[in-house]
């Protein structure tokens, strides 16, 4: 099968055959039709949080389960699967107290990728422990959860990050709940889906934050009330000012830079909640005041995959979808083959993307 390869980081990727071993034991098989591209592959691939080379990275992706290992009961071979890079066991300390995307278990493909160079058998890095920037992956079973045959699969492969982190940071990690103030950071890819999570939990106002005006633009089209360049000279009065004088109940920062998460805790009102969603580079550190946070009762709160449960989430998410309550098709920007990757990353780092989508071939 074809897979596109780092070799070397900030260097374009190449599109190379390589070998997928068998599903062993609890490990599934897919086939994939579409992988949307994160800023964390791109982030991987420039080498930010450092990781084994060569690798493959891609982790957001959707497609039909080839064959299933030995003890896999809930996927069967014909399934139509989104596949997630959240890997848990169901039985640990965080698996058992609802927690999965905190799994302290490690697995055989921890331990040993199942890609290899063909020809040569160089071992390749299993990025983001889904390598979907490939015609098909293995990936432990947990990691794939089965959806309805009718939904388009270049749709619901957003399902698989963008739209469970962005929604679940809001649903929860934060519980925001009806009438809650909400200023989002950031209206990218995750972005736009905190503020469809915000108006699925019908918050108000819901106020984005972007320096590109088509991102501000894009989050009124998702359900924010107010879009606002956070370049500008009194982003807290804005938001003092479309809060009827109060700053937000939550800030939700779905970008990695470090002026985004120092702006956050100033725009959260007492009792108010941060909750940091985009990952920076490694070294990259914010600043808050530590006597404000006790004295106004606030807090600072991390997001992972936006704390998602996949056979709970990904099902509320297609139902919202089918009730015509969650856009799906509007985040796909442009979709590319294969071999057309790094033009496709490149339109992602130039900003003119919320969503590109690899789609493969039959």
């Amino acid at each position: 099968m074809k897979a596109a390869v780092c070799r070397t980081f900030g260097e374009a990727l190449t599109i190379e055959e390589v070998d997928l071993a068998p599903p062993r034991a609890g490990e599934v098989r897919v086939r994939l039709v579409a992988c949307a591209i994160c800023h964390s592959d791109i982030m991987c691939a420039d080498g930010a949080w450092g990781g084994m080379l060569p690798a493959v990275y891609g982790h957001e992706a959707a497609g039909v389960v080839a064959e299933v290992g030995a003890g896999v009961t809930h996927l069967k071979p014909g399934d139509h699967a989104v596949v997630t890079l959240i890997r848990s066991c169901g039985h640990c300390p965080s698996c058992s107290r609802g927690a999965p995307v905190r799994c302290e278990t490690t697995f055989p493909l921890d331990q040993q990728s199942p890609l290899t160079v063909r020809g040569t058998g160089e071992v390749l890095g299993h990025g983001l422990r889904t390598a979907a920037f490939a015609e098909e992956v293995v990936v432990e079973a947990s990691q794939a959860i089965a959806i309805p045959e009718d939904m388009p699969l270049d749709c619901a492969a957003l399902l698989a990050c963008g739209v469970l982190t962005g929604v679940g940071a809001v649903i929860n990690t934060a519980g925001v709940r009806p009438g809650d103030s909400v200023v989002v950071i950031g209206t990218g890819g995750v972005g736009l889906n905190a503020v469809q999570g915000a108006a699925l939990a019908g918050a108000a106002p819901i106020i984005a934050l972007d320096l590109s005006e088509a991102k501000r633009e894009a989050a009124l089209r998702f359900g924010a009330t107010q879009a606002v360049d956070p370049a500008a000279d009194d982003v807290v009065g804005y938001v003092r000012a479309l809060n009827g004088g109060r700053l937000a109940d939550w800030a939700f920062v779905t970008v990695g830079a470090k002026a985004a998460m120092d702006q956050a805790t100033k725009l959260i009102g007492r009792g108010g909640g941060v909750v940091i969603v985009g990952m920076p580079a490694s070294g990259v550190f914010a600043r808050y005041d530590p006597g404000w946070l006790a004295a106004d009762e606030q807090r600072i709160l991390g997001s992972k995959m936006g704390s998602a449960r996949l056979p709970i989430d990904i099902p509320h998410l297609v139902a919202a979808w089918k009730q015509e309550r969650l856009k799906l098709e509007e985040l796909i920007t442009g979709r590319y083959p294969l071999d057309q990757i790094n033009e496709a990353i490149a339109s992602v780092r130039r900003g003119e993307a919320l969503r590109n989508v690899i789609v493969f071939g039959p």
